[in-house]
């Protein structure tokens, strides 16, 4: 079950390289322009966000899994897919954002460093789902070369999928 893991990785780490230049691009320009100080605390809230960017990830590429499954052609599944699983992308998100805020509000000191750049980061994994990722997807949901790589674990959703005609197309 290792390859498992394996097959989500390409588009996983993309996204998140995405996601982690844009992070940085706005630690570097509030830095720049507004004197920020990059905190031990915020460097945590950081790291604590990776962790709902990756599950964003894990929920999208299940979703079209399972849309696959289903009998969806790879194409229609990741567009279905993915509107199913923003919905549950915006939930946890906006839950963590509603901690971070309180944390922001209630707090003082460096918990509030936290709490900011956990706020940033759920905000910037909300932005790169729907610009980055999701038209990522669309696009190499297109190509029946991508599709059928065992790489992206969509081949092997294709085979578990009911034998319906164009149901792989």
């Amino acid at each position: 079950e290792q390859a498992r893991g394996v097959r989500k990785d390409a588009a996983v780490i993309a996204g998140l390289t995405v996601w982690g230049s844009l992070m940085y691009a706005i630690i570097c320009w509030l830095s720049e322009s507004r004197g920020l100080a990059l905190s031990l605390s915020g460097i945590i809230g950081i790291v604590v966000s990776v962790g709902t960017t990756v599950d964003s990830y894990v929920v999208f590429f299940e979703r079209l899994k399972d849309e696959v499954r289903s009998g969806r052609s790879v194409r229609g599944a990741t567009e279905r897919g993915f509107d199913a699983a923003f919905r549950t992308i915006v939930t946890a998100d906006v839950s963590s954002f509603i901690g971070a805020s309180l944390l922001w509000f209630l707090t003082v000191g460096p918990v509030r460093g936290f709490a900011f750049f956990l706020g940033i980061s759920v905000l910037l994994d909300l932005l790169v789902a729907w610009m980055f990722t999701r038209p990522l997807v669309i696009l190499l949901g297109r190509s029946e070369r991508i599709t059928e790589m065992k790489f992206f674990g969509l081949a092997r959703a294709l085979d578990r999928a009911p034998t319906t005609e164009g149901a792989s197309a």
